[in-house]
Protein backbone atom coordinates (compact mmCIF):
# COMPACT_ATOMS: atom_id res chain seq x y z
CA UNK A 1 0.00 0.00 0.00
CA UNK A 2 1.03 3.59 -0.77
CA UNK A 3 0.99 5.74 2.50
CA UNK A 4 1.87 9.50 2.92
CA UNK A 5 2.78 9.96 7.06
CA UNK A 6 1.34 13.75 8.17
CA UNK A 7 4.12 14.82 10.15
CA UNK A 8 2.08 14.13 13.96
CA UNK A 9 2.78 10.49 12.94
CA UNK A 10 5.21 8.79 15.55
CA UNK A 11 8.37 7.79 12.57
CA UNK A 12 8.20 4.17 14.20
CA UNK A 13 4.56 3.58 12.83
CA UNK A 14 6.65 5.13 9.28
CA UNK A 15 9.81 2.65 9.75
CA UNK A 16 7.62 -0.47 10.55
CA UNK A 17 5.33 -0.02 7.36
CA UNK A 18 8.72 0.68 5.25
CA UNK A 19 10.10 -2.47 6.90
CA UNK A 20 7.02 -4.29 5.71
CA UNK A 21 7.32 -3.49 1.97
CA UNK A 22 4.96 -0.63 2.19
CA UNK A 23 5.94 2.89 0.13
CA UNK A 24 5.68 5.29 2.94
CA UNK A 25 6.56 8.87 2.32
CA UNK A 26 6.75 11.35 5.24
CA UNK A 27 5.77 15.04 5.37
CA UNK A 28 8.77 15.71 7.23
CA UNK A 29 11.22 14.73 4.74
CA UNK A 30 9.62 16.60 1.73
CA UNK A 31 7.76 19.56 3.10
CA UNK A 32 8.43 20.21 6.96
CA UNK A 33 5.52 22.77 8.56
CA UNK A 34 3.18 22.17 5.59
CA UNK A 35 -0.53 23.11 5.76
CA UNK A 36 -2.86 20.37 6.51
CA UNK A 37 -5.03 21.24 3.22
CA UNK A 38 -1.51 21.08 1.27
CA UNK A 39 -1.13 17.65 3.07
CA UNK A 40 -4.27 16.28 1.95
CA UNK A 41 -4.24 17.76 -1.37
CA UNK A 42 -0.66 16.01 -2.13
CA UNK A 43 -2.13 12.12 -0.62
CA UNK A 44 -5.14 12.59 -2.90
CA UNK A 45 -3.07 13.61 -5.92
CA UNK A 46 -0.91 10.93 -5.44
CA UNK A 47 -3.22 8.22 -4.44
CA UNK A 48 -1.74 8.12 -1.21
CA UNK A 49 -3.62 7.37 2.18
CA UNK A 50 -2.71 9.96 4.87
CA UNK A 51 -1.33 8.41 8.25
CA UNK A 52 -2.27 11.06 10.96
CA UNK A 53 -2.73 11.21 14.66
CA UNK A 54 -4.26 14.64 14.00
CA UNK A 55 -8.01 14.89 13.64
CA UNK A 56 -7.94 18.33 11.77
CA UNK A 57 -7.71 15.81 8.67
CA UNK A 58 -11.21 14.77 10.05
CA UNK A 59 -12.70 17.95 9.51
CA UNK A 60 -11.31 18.74 6.16
CA UNK A 61 -12.35 15.48 4.68
CA UNK A 62 -15.59 14.46 6.77
CA UNK A 63 -17.27 17.67 7.56
CA UNK A 64 -15.63 19.74 4.28
CA UNK A 65 -16.17 17.12 2.51
CA UNK A 66 -12.38 17.55 0.77
CA UNK A 67 -11.18 14.75 -1.65
CA UNK A 68 -9.57 11.64 -0.22
CA UNK A 69 -7.54 8.86 -1.03
CA UNK A 70 -8.21 7.55 2.70
CA UNK A 71 -7.32 8.74 6.15
CA UNK A 72 -6.01 6.61 9.05
CA UNK A 73 -6.12 8.57 12.51
CA UNK A 74 -3.24 6.82 14.67
CA UNK A 75 -4.16 6.84 18.38
CA UNK A 76 -1.97 5.00 20.86
CA UNK A 77 -2.70 4.70 24.80
CA UNK A 78 -0.66 6.89 26.54
CA UNK A 79 1.35 3.87 28.07
CA UNK A 80 2.35 2.26 24.80
CA UNK A 81 4.11 6.07 23.22
CA UNK A 82 7.51 5.05 25.26
CA UNK A 83 8.12 1.64 24.34
CA UNK A 84 6.77 2.37 20.58
CA UNK A 85 10.16 0.75 19.22
CA UNK A 86 9.73 -2.66 21.19
CA UNK A 87 5.93 -3.10 19.71
CA UNK A 88 5.69 -2.02 16.03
Amino acid sequence: MNFLADESCDFTVVRALRDEGHEVIDVAEISPAADDEDIIGLAYSEAKILLTEDKDFGRLVYAQAHPSSGVVLIRFPSNIRSILPKVI
